[in-house]
């Protein structure tokens, strides 16, 4: 596999004082060495990897059967577009962090278990996986578990007929939880925030993303699939190329500028990547649908933004040192799988940060 020649994927750096870089050593040799690697299986069935750097390419590898125009089954990677495009009516002024979303669904109330607090759940709670009710993907006991969902035709009073969340000895009530508080995974949180996006906006919600974040970043190509009730699937799922995920990274670490046109504000992608919520037990916190962690290399300890999917999908974020990164796998609900997406993104590209 030969590099591929320099690509510039749009975006023009932003007018802010850029941090020292640290040094890039990133060989022929090394892209040998890495695409030897990836064929052996090291990263499990790795269908594509690219590393851009200052929006260059240093490396693009497609693999088992893939190429640049395949897309991607990504899974969870889609609920940062959800957020981008939440941003984007916040930043048009339509909605706002605090806005209570159950008036958007007065057609499906009275809702089950009713409570004030669930009345009181806003943008903000949804975007940062916060929320009341009692919605948690990775407790196969919890009634708002996403495999509960797929399996009812109306997704939206799935969400609001939930019952309020308890909070047992061993977790940690938002009371006393960093930035006041508690995570808990919730796909179904997420379904309802793009439903709630597409209820304001009185259009379907697919039509607004073509026309309002991926014509303007040049993303030509896309799949969403839809239930068979026709509701797109807002909590994961969206496909797209290598190169398209890299836009949308690219978009995020050039505070939301491509060519030119501010399509997200600065505001806004700077918010999405401050920390509104920690995980117990992980080492990330959370921003609004993008995971923040940090990890160790040459050069030093490294800070990185990450939309992040079954089978270890990923995309990762470097912005102190220009780098974005695409890995596409089909690793799905296999042990180890995240792992591996780890030990990829030391062996390709924190190791060479010197």
């Amino acid at each position: 596999m030969r590099l591929k020649s320099v690509l510039l994927l749009g975006a023009l750096a932003c007018a802010l004082t850029a941090p020292a870089r640290a040094d890039w050593v990133f060989s022929d040799e090394t892209a040998e060495t890495l695409t030897a690697a990836i064929e052996e299986g090291l990263y499990g069935p790795v269908t594509s990897a690219l590393i851009l750097r200052e929006g260059e390419v240093v490396y693009e590898g497609y693999f088992n059967g893939a190429d640049a125009e395949t897309l991607h089954d990504t899974r969870s990677v889609g609920k940062t577009v959800t957020g981008m495009l939440a941003g984007l009516l916040v930043d048009q002024g339509v909605m706002t962090l605090d806005q209570p979303l159950a008036p958007l669904f007065e057609d499906i109330q009275p809702f089950a278990y009713p409570d004030p607090r669930k009345q009181a759940i806003t943008l903000e709670d949804l975007l940062t996986m916060s929320g009341p009710l009692d919605c948690d993907d990775w407790n196969q006991f919890s009634r708002g578990n996403e495999e509960r969902m797929y399996t009812m035709e109306d997704w939206d009073r799935f969400f609001w007929d939930l019952p309020m969340r308890g909070y047992p000895s061993w977790t940690t009530p938002p009371r006393d939880a960093a930035y006041g508080r508690s995570f808990f995974y919730c796909t179904a949180g997420v379904q309802i925030v793009g439903e709630a996006l597409g209820r304001v906006l009185g259009e379907d919600l697919e039509a607004f993303a073509e026309r309002e974040l991926f014509a303007p970043v040049g993303i030509e190509t896309h799949d969403w699939p839809r239930a068979g009730s026709g509701r797109m699937h807002l909590g994961g799922g969206l496909r797209l190329t290598t190169r398209g995920w890299a836009i949308l990274g690219e978009l995020q670490r050039n505070h939301g500028l491509h060519d030119g046109q501010q399509v997200l504000s600065q505001n806004w992608t700077r918010a999405a990547v401050t920390p509104h919520a920690a995980m117990d037990g992980q080492d990330y916190d959370y921003g609004y649908l993008w995971w923040l962690g940090q990890a160790e290399s040459p050069a030093g300890e490294v800070s990185f933004a990450m939309m992040t999917g079954n089978g270890g999908n990923r995309v990762w974020v470097i912005e102190d040192e220009g780098l974005t990164v695409v890995l596409t796998k089909t690793e799905f609900n296999t042990a180890g799988m995240h792992e591996r997406a780890d030990q990829f993104l030391s062996d390709a590209v924190l190791n060479h940060l010197q």
